[in-house]
């Protein structure tokens, strides 16, 4: 919610949100479990009120594929 309220995008909090929670080194991907990401972003889509939850959904499920790609982890690049 921290991230959200100073940056005001919700793409660029979850950036922040995975650059705060990830356990690679700094510099690193910046990984994230799938079911972090998308618990965060739904929350945060949620309070955002632009996002309707069918695009919230959809843009999950493109992430899902990339993360399956990646055991299950999502990765900056795949948003």
């Amino acid at each position: 919610i921290s991230c959200w309220n100073l940056l005001q995008s919700l793409l660029s909090s979850m950036k922040q949100a995975c650059e705060i929670l990830t356990r690679d080194p700094e510099g690193g991907a910046a990984r994230i479990p799938y079911e972090t990401f998308s618990f965060l972003y739904l929350y945060l889509a949620s309070i955002d009120g632009e996002i309707s939850k069918a695009d919230a959904k959809a843009f999950l499920l493109g992430i899902k594929e990339q993360a399956e790609k990646h055991s299950d982890m999502v990765l900056i690049r795949h948003f």
